[in-house]
């Protein structure tokens, strides 16, 4: 709990920082003793079940520097609140302690009777009300009893409640004569203390009289109004009690709530007073702290005042919510203290407050401008001399030397005040009172400046740093209040802003002060926890304190800690919390660890051990083969320990054939190469620790069969029928293996006769005298020693086969299949040949394929569904009795292929007087042989002489046969021709007259041409016009009547449309185009209309018509340049002139004016519009010049001007485009990113030339990211793909390489009219590219 300084306690709770009187000399408290009488003992005194009417005494203040006494004013007002004072001390009987202590209630009737009791040295009033008539009751009086020389004393009572009642007495002790002037009115002279109570004996209520406000807590006229207070349930189990401690001492409050029923935590809060919230308050000084027993389900919440302080004294309440529940109960806390006698101390007052204060690092003046309790100064720290009359005295060249002889440190504070004090006040016309020259005031605090104006009629006008403070209805800031002749200025929440000088005018007269904030210390929210760990562990220090952003320092045992990038500590903050983090701990942190901060320090205790050792794996007994690596691996917990490795007791150190590694928990053994001599007993033992871990080695050879020395293609023995066949194999192993040949299931013994087993110390035979056909077959060794078994097994083969046949010839082929023949073999192999079977292969494959599982009789074959296209090769089995032969040669490569089907859609396209154009479609298979071209023929009608137009083959789908006799009728067919053939002709159904047609020209004018054709400028126009005639017409354009100019317009003509390109469109070329198309004396003409369209200029003259209230008056006159399309509306935005950040008020507005409202009062705006038609917005918009300032009447804002920052800069991409491969048939897309400012134009290049209109294209933009999608790409999509951005500022450009796998088939590519040789070139790259994929 922070100490008030120079502060009201409210009734409300608040603390408040008040002038003193600065005309006053400095008086010392006064002290008022209410005397009560109890009653007889016959009538006992009614207090339970009242409201009881606490008495409150306020009285001003003493000031300081001042010459005139005035006459001091106490004033007692019964109202229901408690008695709220530093020093306050109520002597009854104890209330309850969930109730507020019962103050003297005075009973009374019409007009109570007040006897004065003068003496000259202690004055005493005495209140004797006697017993009230019946209800209702009559108005209270009140009677003022004014003694000049003495203080005033005026009773208010309240409404009387019912007999009996005590007699109240109330004694007024003037306070003694002012004391020495320089003692700035500090020293207070606290009460006697009470006598002891007795049963007869009259209580006295000493109190303390704290400084009275204006403005804060109930008006004396509002008291008998019930105060709203939430209905009170029975919530708390355990009420905190009032206790009595003396000054420095501890107390705790306790507060116990059940949550039996309750689903959450309960919300409490503590106060002091009335209304001062303590949960702000908390510190080194006091302390909240909650706590909750889950077995008992009882939450306790606890109120800690630490080192109490005279002025912590008063009432205190708890209060507690849950929902809509709520519980409350109040307590009082009685500080004594010594009597002491305190004085100022000019040299402790201008020293530095970190010289012996708790308090350290700023200049300490609340000695001499607060009334508040010092500290009990040392006897040796009372002055001895009088340091003000020895500087006054003094030259200015001796200030230095007085105050390093006195130890004051402050010498600029002190001329300063020194320069204060040597001024002679001239007396005042205006002012009564005057303001102090300075104040001091905690930041967050309320401050009052009071003056007291000799004539209560003249203006007052307050200032602030030289500008006037003007009330603000709706600003609570500074609240102006007015008492008698007293004019008072309200400063609340002060902050470090308000720290400035300040000024009060009084007509042609002036005072002036200065304000000092005072910021609080950084205070310990939060105490460290302490830690108890193991090494290697992390460790968090968490510390929170009362600001955010707070210098802080971590030390250890008193020594700050290092905190560098190389230092094993780390600091973090965030907010209000601070860390000290130590990732690995070790036994060397262990200590006592603080944090320090201005406002206290906290310590906690760091305590490392060793942690105990946890074996996680154990090593193993091992069984490792001769030669094999041996690693030995165990995990013990913690991981840094490390350890030594012993084999039969002997050390065991690291060379090149044994290594030995750890890896944090995991310790390892590995030996690359075993031997015998490593075997036996391993332990490792951890260092530092006791245990140890143990296994067992064993070092076997096991028994192995070496076929490798067998020069047998796999492991295959073969034998001709009727030889001896002797196999040796090679075996090894420790001990000598036991040796076992099976053949199945049969084992083979070594005393045999014509087929036996026989086993040596180092290899082991199988023997058979003659070979037979049944000895073929898998013959198995199994070995088996301790060290464990092995096996292997050998394929013995007896043969006696013929030699393979001749090799087969290939004699025709067709699309799938082919014929074949072949020659027997030479030799036979002593049996007659039983059949043969046939295989085949793809050339490039590796793999045959049987195609008979029946033994063919004949030496032909026809083998079937092979893939046309494909070479294959096949070779042939001769069988016999015994087996079948090796395979023949491989015959020739042969490739299926079958002739195409005839071409589709045959139709005549042109006829003329000697020629006949036809045109027809590529045949619907084409087949693996491919498509060479095509042959035309002809014939006349009636004859069966076809002859051949063109000698060469043509690869085009159209073709013209010319030299045709005039008017002669002929037949036309037409073949595809291949690597297997010619196909089927596709003949012309009817006969051909060959004579030329005129046909009348007809200009096919399409749908979207038929009306306005528009295009904004800079897109490409791009029209074709399709007409019909014979012969070819004759195209002719003309613009408004002029011949088209072709370096602007662009006219290619052919045999069937017209086409007008322009490759960007301008304004100019807008217009109607006449397009006329003649054929001999037959004419037809078409209109084509073209509007080029632009964006529309900003409209003229913007200007603010009206400003009222919170609406803008706008108007304007419509553009210049319509951009050749009519304006379709208008866009207006607004921009307040701090942030000129502008928000469209309205869109597609029609007028010319427009009224913009619920515009924000005190804001300044600006406005622009747009103009619109049907390409979008004008590039630029139309300003007012004038801005727009929505005042408040009474009230004018002068804002500051800010410059803009320039955001702008030209195209920088960050990210490029990558190298992409494609599938042809799938969309591929192409991704890039650009930054710019203003935002670029975007442009999509193919080989360097702009994608401009092409349906296979979509382009994308998304904040800054650009993509083109192309559409199902094909090989001719391929190639360098490059983005380039523009801007006023500059461009940037990127590119990439885009390559398209796979795509169409043969006739997919004819019937897109790819020329053919670009066919066998695509076809021809995309066999490449295929075979490596194979």
């Amino acid at each position: 709990m922070p100490e008030p300084t120079k502060k009201d306690e409210m009734s409300n709770g608040e603390k408040e920082s008040v002038a003193p009187d600065s005309s006053e000399a400095p008086m010392p408290t006064p002290e008022i003793s209410l005397e009560v009488s109890p009653p007889p003992p016959e009538q006992p005194v009614e207090t339970e079940g009242k409201d009881p009417q606490p008495i409150e005494v306020i009285k001003p203040e003493p000031v300081e520097n001042g010459s005139k006494e005035p006459e001091p004013e106490a004033v007692v007002v019964g109202a229901k609140e408690q008695v709220e004072s530093v020093n306050s001390e109520v002597k009854e009987e104890a209330p309850s302690p969930c109730s507020p202590p019962p103050p003297a209630t005075v009973k009374e009737e019409a007009e109570p009777v007040v006897t004065e009791v003068n003496q000259p040295p202690e004055p005493v009033v005495t209140v004797v009300t006697p017993p009230p008539p019946p209800p209702p009751p009559p108005e209270p009086v009140v009677t003022e009893v004014t003694q000049p020389p003495e203080p005033v004393v005026t009773v208010v009572t309240p409404p009387p409640p019912p007999p009996p009642e005590p007699v109240v007495t109330v004694q007024v002790t003037p306070p003694p004569p002012p004391a020495d002037k320089d003692d700035d009115g500090t020293t207070n002279t606290p009460s006697p203390p009470p006598p002891p109570e007795d049963a007869n004996t009259v209580k006295k209520l000493s109190i303390e009289l704290p400084m009275w406000s204006l403005g804060e807590g109930q008006a004396p006229e509002d008291l008998d109004k019930p105060v709203d207070t939430p209905p009170l349930s029975s919530l708390l189990i355990e009420r905190p009690q009032g206790g009595s401690i003396t000054v420095g001492g501890d107390i705790s409050f306790v507060a116990k709530v059940e949550a039996q029923d309750l689903l959450r935590k309960p919300t409490i809060k503590w106060f002091k007073g009335k209304w001062m919230d303590l949960a702000s308050k908390t510190g080194k000084h006091l302390q909240l702290k909650e706590t909750f027993d889950r077995r008992t389900k009882i939450h306790t919440f606890e109120m800690h005042i630490i080192k109490a302080k005279d002025n912590y004294a008063g009432n205190y309440r708890c209060e507690v919510t849950y929902k809509d529940k709520f519980d409350s109960c109040s307590f009082d806390l009685e500080v004594k203290e010594l009597e002491q006698s305190q004085s100022v101390d000019i040299r402790s007052a201008f020293k530095r407050s970190s010289e012996g204060h708790e308090d350290a690092g700023d200049l300490d003046f609340s000695g001499l401008l607060k009334h508040r309790n010092q500290r009990e100064p040392k006897q040796d720290e009372t002055p001895e001399v009088d340091v003000w009359e020895i500087l006054k005295s003094a030259r200015p060249d001796q200030y230095e030397k007085i105050a390093f002889e006195y130890g004051i440190t402050d010498l600029r504070g002190l001329l300063k005040r020194l320069k204060k004090t040597k001024k002679e006040e001239k007396k005042s016309e205006a002012f009564a009172k005057k303001l102090d020259p300075a104040y001091q005031v905690d930041k967050g605090g309320k401050i009052r400046l009071v003056v007291d104006l000799a004539d209560p009629t003249v203006e007052l006008k307050w200032y602030k740093n030289g500008q006037e403070i003007r009330p603000t209805p709706n600003q609570r800031k500074f609240i102006f209040e007015q008492k008698g002749t007293q004019r008072i200025l309200v400063i609340n929440n002060c902050g470090l802003n308000d720290d400035a000088a300040y000024s009060v005018a009084a007509g042609e007269e002036k005072c002036t002060t200065e304000l000092f904030v005072k910021e609080l210390p950084v205070k310990i929210t939060k105490e460290i926890e302490a830690v108890k760990t193991t090494v290697n562990e992390r460790i968090e220090l968490e510390c929170e304190v009362s600001e955010e952003g707070a210098q802080v320092k971590w030390c250890k045992n008193g020594v700050e800690v290092p905190t560098g990038p190389r230092s094993r500590y780390r600091v973090k903050s965030e907010g209000l919390k601070h860390w000290l983090i130590i990732d690995d701990a070790s036994k060397e942190d262990t200590g006592t660890f603080s944090l320090m901060a201005s406002g206290g320090t906290s310590e906690a205790k760091v305590q490392v051990e060793l942690k105990p050792l946890k074996i996680i794996q154990d090593l193993q007994d091992m069984t490792v083969l001769l030669g094999q690596p041996l690693k030995m691996h165990c995990e013990i917990f913690p991981g840094n320990v490390p350890g030594r490795w012993y084999r039969n007791g002997q050390l065991i150190q690291s060379n090149d054939r044994i290594n030995i590694l750890q890896r944090a928990k995991n310790h390892r053994l590995e030996i690359v190469n075993s031997t015998i001599h490593d075997a036996g007993d391993y332990t490792f033992v951890p260092e530092g620790y006791t245990q140890s871990l143990c296994a067992k080695v064993h070092i076997v050879d096991p028994p192995r069969v070496h076929l490798e020395s067998l020069n047998f293609p796999d492991n295959t023995v073969t034998i001709v029928a009727g030889n001896k066949l002797r196999v040796e194999i090679p075996i090894s192993g420790e001990p000598a293996p036991r040796v076992v040949w099976m053949k199945g299931e049969r084992v083979i013994l070594d005393s045999g006769h014509r087929v036996r087993a026989e086993t040596f110390s180092d290899y082991t035979s199988l023997t058979i005298d003659i070979a037979e056909k049944e000895d073929t077959g898998n013959y198995k060794i199994v070995l088996q020693n301790e060290a464990g078994e092995a096996g292997a097994s050998i394929k013995v083969k007896v043969v006696d086969i013929p030699d393979p046949p001749e090799v087969p010839l290939v004699t025709e082929v067709g699309g799938d299949w082919c014929s074949m023949t072949w020659e027997p073999p030479i030799y036979d192999g002593g049996s007659p040949i039983l059949g043969y079977f046939i295989e085949r292969k793809k050339k490039q494959s590796s793999r045959w394929m049987r195609l008979n599982f029946d033994l063919n009789k004949e030496t032909t074959f026809e083998p079937k569904k092979m893939i046309e296209g494909v070479p294959y090769e096949v070779r042939v089995f001769a069988v016999n009795a015994i087996g079948v032969s090796k395979p023949s040669e491989p015959s020739k490569a042969f490739v299926p292929l079958a002739v195409t089907s005839e071409p589709t859609m045959l139709v005549v396209d042109d006829v003329t007087d000697t020629t006949v154009t036809m045109k027809w479609r590529p045949p619907e298979t084409i087949g693996a042989a491919g498509l060479d071209g095509y042959l035309v023929e002809y014939c006349i009608e009636g004859s069966d002489d076809w002859r051949v137009t063109n000698k060469e083959l043509t690869e085009k789908t159209k073709y013209t046969i010319t030299g045709l006799p005039p008017e002669a009728k002929i037949l036309v067919r037409v073949r595809a021709i291949n690597a297997a053939g010619a196909s089927t002709p596709r003949t012309l159904q009817h006969s051909i007259l060959v004579k030329e047609v005129i046909e009348p020209p007809k200009i096919r004018i399409p749908r979207h041409l038929k009306q306005t054709y528009t295009r904004k400028v800079g897109e490409a126009v791009n029209l074709v016009i399709p007409f019909m005639g014979k012969p070819r017409p004759k195209v002719s354009w003309l613009k408004e009547g002029q011949t088209v100019d072709p370096t602007q317009v662009t006219i290619r003509n052919t045999d069937c449309d017209s086409i007008i390109f322009i490759r960007k469109a301008e304004r100019k070329h807008s217009g109607k185009y006449d397009m006329k198309v003649e054929v001999e004396n037959h004419v037809d003409t078409a209109i084509i209309d073209i509007q080029i369209v632009d964006l529309p200029g900003p409209p003229q003259c913007v200007k603010i018509d009206e400003v009222w209230g919170g609406n803008v008056a706008l108007d304007w006159t419509p553009p210049k340049d319509n951009g050749n399309a009519a304006i379709t509306g208008y866009t207006i935005q607004k921009a307040d002139k701090k942030t000129m950040e502008w928000y469209t008020c309205i869109e597609h507005y029609h007028r010319t004016c427009i009224t913009i409202t619920e515009l924000v009062v005190g804001n300044e705006y600006f406005f622009r519009i747009y103009s619109e038609n049907m390409v979008g917005l004008s590039e630029g918009a139309t300003q007012t010049k004038d801005s727009a300032l929505i005042v408040k009447e009474g009230m004018q804002l002068k804002n500051p001007e800010y410059i803009d920052h320039d955001f702008k800069e030209p195209p920088k991409f960050t990210q490029p485009l990558i190298n992409t491969f494609a599938i042809a048939g799938y969309n591929a897309t192409l991704n890039c990113s650009v930054r710019a400012n203003p935002r670029p134009k975007v442009i999509w290049m193919k080989n360097k030339i702009a994608i401009i209109d092409d349906p296979r294209y979509r382009m994308f933009s998304n904040q800054g990211v650009c993509t083109l999608e192309i559409r199902k790409p094909s090989p001719y999509d391929g190639g360098m793909y490059s983005c380039k951005a523009i801007n006023d500022l500059g461009d940037a450009l990127v590119e990439c390489k885009l390559e398209v796998k796979g795509g169409f088939t043969f006739s997919e590519l004819m019937q897109r009219g790819v020329p053919l040789h670009l066919i066998d070139k695509y076809m021809s790259e995309t066999k490449v590219v295929e075979q490596p994929e194979k």
